[in-house]
């Protein structure tokens, strides 16, 4: 039985929910910036593995990170129909390269329960908590958490670099 997540002042959120091959994540709506079909993507040499290239967008260097890579999810499928969920991590613009969008979902936090100890481990220090809704479970993420500090100073240089 899951302990019931911590609560914010906030009863309820709307959150994002997509899709990495056959699971279900979400973030906070106010934390997206936008949501764009994946364009050309320019690759970078030497770079990490879970950076796939740059994008302009709008006359912007924007980095596209493959979430799937980055959470080390193998039943991803390649598709020409992926879409990248634009944020702002820290002050950084970055694309999350996903599988595919599903909906904007309403969760009360009454709804959203502790991630389990079994993934309290790494991956846990990005997981706010595992929504309940009528389509099954979306794993909420704290977007701020995704990346360590090393990474984000990674993902800062590329656009210094390109």
């Amino acid at each position: 039985m899951f302990k019931k997540a911590e609560k914010s002042s906030l009863s309820s959120m709307q959150v994002v929910c997509f899709k990495i091959g056959s699971e279900e994540y979400g973030i906070e709506i106010l934390k997206v910036q936008e949501i764009l079909k994946l364009p050309k993507i320019t690759k970078l040499p030497k770079s990490a593995d879970f950076i796939i290239g740059v994008i302009d967008l709008r006359g912007q260097v924007i980095p596209i990170i493959d979430l799937s890579k980055r959470f080390g999810i193998s039943d991803k499928q390649e598709s020409s129909n992926m879409r990248a969920i634009v944020v702002d991590i820290n002050g950084k613009k970055v694309g999350l390269a996903i599988d595919s969008v599903s909906h904007v979902v309403k969760v009360d936090s009454r709804d959203i329960e502790q991630a389990p100890p079994i993934v309290k481990g790494i991956s846990g220090k990005y997981i706010v908590g595992i929504a309940k809704v009528e389509s099954g479970f979306v794993v909420i993420l704290d977007i701020n958490q995704i990346f360590s500090h090393d990474e984000l100073g990674i993902i800062g240089n590329i656009k210094a670099a390109v």
